[in-house]
């Protein structure tokens, strides 16, 4: 008996997609577990990190395909500008709208009726799909975003799954909870060495690795310090530099270290809770904490108050965490050759050193890098 949520599955599969990622929505509740069962797949926690995660593993050679609702596209429109449209790498987003059909809740009106006009706006194509007859489109379009990388939204009216066959009551897998009791705060000595010290002591055991380094100052002083072609230099998108590190491990064999900041971690600290979950045995996040956003004129942020990203780490089931504030406590931290998630919490003065600018192009970093991964 045919069934939408089949087809379309069909369709993305035989665009070779090889990882989806998702947030659910309940108009799609059949279609995202059927996702789930499908293919490799990424739960997330918001949004604008699926974009990073699935740069990440464009950058890997993985074709990616997100799942969200309307509402979503508002957590994502920067990320998709500044990080996948930047780049050029693909993705298609597969929208659930919201607001336009047999809608109970008033609260999905707004961006569910404005979508088109928002994407319009921001330049990005999209696709219209009202009833299971247009699915053509999708068939016919998806190929086309991993072909020329570009990005696409495909906007999913809910009468497309109405009176499908496929509906169906998912039973939850009964599985004990799994529940890390955070440690107290570890005390260490107050913090020695600038951000350019650290990266200066790590150096040494970046050779040979994929390096994904934080937007700004941070990228510019890795830059003068290693500079390497498998180093990917952020432009823009503060907050999705340990997501694209993620979606880099899950797709390649080589090694992967985030350098990563206490700012761009706070915008989005669920990652922690996703890379906790997908568990790959190749990434290391640093977290260069020194209480201020050195990009923007060193304001000061909250863990100069309250935050011990450490604390944040475990909490979020990172078992492998470490404090540093030396560079001897680093340099042990870096020197650990034993496989799995590692999440290095480097304390640090504020403050940048003056170094260039990055003399490279974007889309020459964004070769250099995919050319590493997939070779």
């Amino acid at each position: 008996m045919y069934s939408p949520e089949e087809e379309l599955i069909t369709i993305v599969k035989n665009a070779a997609v090889d990882m989806t990622a998702s947030l659910p929505c309940e108009k799609i509740k059949t279609l995202l577990e059927m996702v789930e069962e499908r293919f490799f797949h990424v739960p997330l926690t918001r949004e604008e990190e699926g974009v990073g995660i699935c740069a990440g593993a464009a950058l890997g050679g993985r074709r990616s395909a997100m799942f969200v609702q309307s509402s979503g596209i508002g957590n994502m429109v920067n990320a998709l500008l500044s990080l996948m449209q930047f780049y050029e790498l693909p993705l298609a987003v597969f929208v659930s709208q919201r607001g336009i059909y047999k809608e109970k809740i008033a609260a999905q009106f707004p961006m569910g009726q404005r979508l088109p006009a928002i994407l319009n706006g921001a330049g990005i194509p999209f696709s219209v799909i009202s009833s299971p007859a247009d699915l053509i489109v999708v068939a016919q379009k998806l190929p086309e975003v991993y072909a020329d990388s570009r990005v696409h939204a495909f906007l999913l009216n809910p009468a497309i799954w109405e009176g499908s066959p496929a509906q169906r009551a998912r039973q939850l897998d009964q599985r004990p909870i799994a529940c890390m009791i955070p440690e107290q705060r570890r005390e260490v000595s107050p913090p020695a060495c600038s951000r350019y010290e650290i990266i200066e002591t790590i150096a040494p055991y970046l050779s040979g690795k994929a390096v994904v380094s934080n937007l700004g100052w941070p990228s510019k002083e890795l830059h003068a310090i290693k500079h390497q072609e498998s180093n990917f230099y952020m432009l823009g998108s503060m907050g999705m530099a340990s997501p694209i590190g993620l979606g880099m491990s899950i797709s390649s064999g080589k090694d992967v270290v985030v350098i990563d900041g206490d700012g761009s971690l706070l915008m989005n600290p669920g990652v922690l809770a996703t890379a906790a979950h997908l568990a790959p045995d190749n990434l290391t996040i640093l977290a260069i904490d020194n209480s201020s956003y050195g990009s923007t004129g060193s304001q000061e942020t909250l863990t100069g108050s309250c935050v011990d990203l450490e604390l944040v780490a475990r909490g979020f089931g990172i078992g492998n965490t470490l404090k540093t504030s030396t560079k001897e406590q680093l340099t042990e931290a870096m020197r650990s050759g034993s496989k799995g998630l590692k999440f290095i919490h480097a304390l640090a003065v504020p403050g940048n050193r003056d170094v260039p600018n990055i003399p490279i192009d974007h889309i020459t970093i964004k070769n250099q890098v995919l050319s590493f991964l997939t070779t």
